[in-house]
């Protein structure tokens, strides 16, 4: 079941050219000559819609297959607000029905369906591998240790509440990059099954900035991300 919260006037306001995320550029500097073309206001919407009524099927039945007794009705939505940066997130609401959204900015950013079908599918993924009560877990734990440690060690409940945020934090990024990975994974998986490609869809992480592999970092290197679908979709 789909249903669309769409704002589609706010979307077509949009100018016809939206810059991609990405470092600073030098003067003078252009998009490599790889790189698609950016698309209308009006394009980017249809390519959305479009995607959303191929892809969501796709990830249900996946979701069903390896997870029969969850939740698997995604609903998805647009994140209308205004200013808000190019992004898609995952994330349950109160009755634990999967919700998928996708920024104004994001729906703008992405030159062709495959990347808006590989990042849904990503997103999709997330909640098929069960990454929301993962992090959860990991971050109760890293609070339980660190702030147990700090309590054993004579610290007051100023410094045993500091602990357990902290070790809460570290908790939750401590398998961040190995669920993005995962959901890189099983979204190339979902794509392709919906008729896209995948390969072409990862391009997107040519545009936007490197995270590097940095110590408990949020997300990997893009060439891992990259990699991990081209050799996703070449062994299916």
């Amino acid at each position: 079941m789909i249903k669309h919260f769409f704002a589609l006037a706010a979307l077509a306001s949009l100018t016809a050219c939206v810059e991609v995320p990405s470092a600073p550029e030098e003067p003078g500097s252009q998009p490599t000559a790889s790189a698609p073309p950016a698309v209308g206001a009006t394009r980017a919407a249809r390519n959305f819609v479009n995607v959303v009524n191929r892809v969501e099927p796709v990830a249900e039945r996946e979701c069903r297959a390896r997870l029969p007794r969850a939740n698997c009705d995604f609903l998805i939505i647009v994140d209308d607000r205004r200013g808000e940066p190019a992004n898609a997130y995952q994330t349950e609401d109160r009755s634990g029905r999967p919700v998928i959204a996708f920024t104004l900015a994001l729906i703008a950013d992405a030159r062709n369906e495959d990347e808006l079908a590989f990042i849904l599918g990503h997103e999709a993924a997330h909640h098929i591998k069960e990454h929301i009560p993962r992090t959860r877990e990991s971050a109760t734990f890293g609070a339980l240790v660190l702030g147990t440690l700090v309590g054993v060690g004579g610290g007051g409940d100023a410094a045993v509440e500091a602990a357990t945020r902290v070790g809460a934090g570290i908790g939750a990024r401590r398998f961040s990059k190995e669920f993005e990975l995962e959901a890189d994974a099983l979204g190339t998986v979902i794509a392709k099954k919906a008729g896209f490609n995948p390969v072409r869809g990862a391009q997107y992480f040519t545009r936007i900035p490197d995270p590097g592999d940095v110590f408990l970092g949020s997300h990997p290197p893009n060439n891992a991300r990259i990699e991990t679908v081209r050799r996703t979709a070449a062994n299916m």
